[in-house]
């Protein structure tokens, strides 16, 4: 079986859509259920200290929801939700095919440059919303940047160097991958939770 059949296929059993509403402002959510855990199929935009509109203009809040630094993302997400741990997205990429095509599986259909856009085959539906990097020097402004071409959602888990691992995915690549950067950047959040018993 191909690896693209087998991801329509994993796609069509393993996912099943649905809303959810957080009850601090009122923002609904769709969510999707994909393997064992139920992710939101759109980016957070609760406003917290913190966190901020992509390219610094609030006109992208409502598309792309907002950036967080690690310390203001983990504890963003809402009762009953949580910030994906590695393992998490370890199990996303491989319900969402593997690495090498799980990018595709997961971007969004448009909003992505040059033919970037992806099969959106689960739902998860993933913008790219760039990133806000920390000024290097004090009072140095941050810089934004990546709008369009590139997202990153933050997981819980460091590594043993004190950097925190993000899914990373690229207008440029069907894959996705996790790599681990310092927390003073801003990033995005899908937040997770375990589905209710059937």
């Amino acid at each position: 079986m191909s690896r693209v059949i087998f991801v329509f296929l994993m796609a069509v059993l393993a996912a099943c859509s649905d809303s959810f509403t957080d009850s601090r402002d009122g923002s609904t959510y769709n969510v999707v259920r994909i393997g064992s855990l139920m992710w939101m199929a759109e980016n957070l935009a609760y406003e917290s200290d913190g966190s901020f509109c992509p390219d610094g203009d609030v006109k992208n809040c409502p598309k792309y929801g907002r950036l967080y630094t690690w310390d203001a993302a983990r504890s963003a997400c809402p009762e009953g939700w949580r910030l994906p741990e590695k393992r998490d997205f370890e199990s996303l990429i491989e319900a969402a095919g593997g690495a090498s095509v799980a990018g595709d599986a997961l971007k969004s259909g448009s909003g992505w440059f040059k033919k970037g856009n992806g099969s959106d085959a689960f739902g998860f539906r993933a913008l790219p919303a760039g990133y806000r990097s920390a000024g290097i020097e004090p009072d140095t402004p941050a810089k934004y940047g990546g709008i369009g071409g590139y997202t990153y959602f933050w997981s819980i888990t460091e590594d043993a160097e004190g950097l925190v691992y993000y899914l990373f995915l690229d207008f440029s690549s069907k894959g996705a991958s996790l790599n681990a950067f310092g927390k003073d950047a801003a990033r995005s959040v899908r937040c997770v939770s375990e589905p209710l018993a059937e």
